[in-house]
């Protein structure tokens, strides 16, 4: 007896492209935003569909956790190379927060 295939014959997961970014693919829902005067594209990823990766937030700088839901978003006219992962909570206070003042891991933050 052979073991079980939980994927059909000739399925290759590994020949993924970036061209291939269909919107169910990463278990979220997809809608458009405006912001800074662009179109960006915002996709909800399920905790489940990032399992195994780890992401740096561009909100607040924070790791986003192996397995934790959160949002990918990118300008519409630099297409899906220019995808950042935020935090569901960085993204919805982007319009609230300042810049990002980058400073040396031993600096003090006060």
């Amino acid at each position: 007896m052979s073991p079980r295939r939980n994927r059909p014959k000739g399925t290759d997961s590994s020949s993924h492209s970036a061209e291939d970014d269909r919107p169910g693919r990463y278990g979220g829902w997809q809608s458009a935003e405006d912001w800074r005067g662009e179109q960006w594209s915002v996709r909800h990823v399920a905790g489940a569909s990032a399992q195994g990766k780890t992401y740096r937030c561009p909100g607040c700088e924070q790791l986003i956790p192996d397995g934790v839901a959160h949002v990918v978003a990118w300008p519409e006219h630099s297409g899906v190379d220019e995808r950042r992962h935020w935090h569901k909570a960085c993204w919805n206070a982007k319009d609230r927060r300042t810049t990002r003042v980058q400073r040396s891991r031993s600096a003090p933050r006060f």
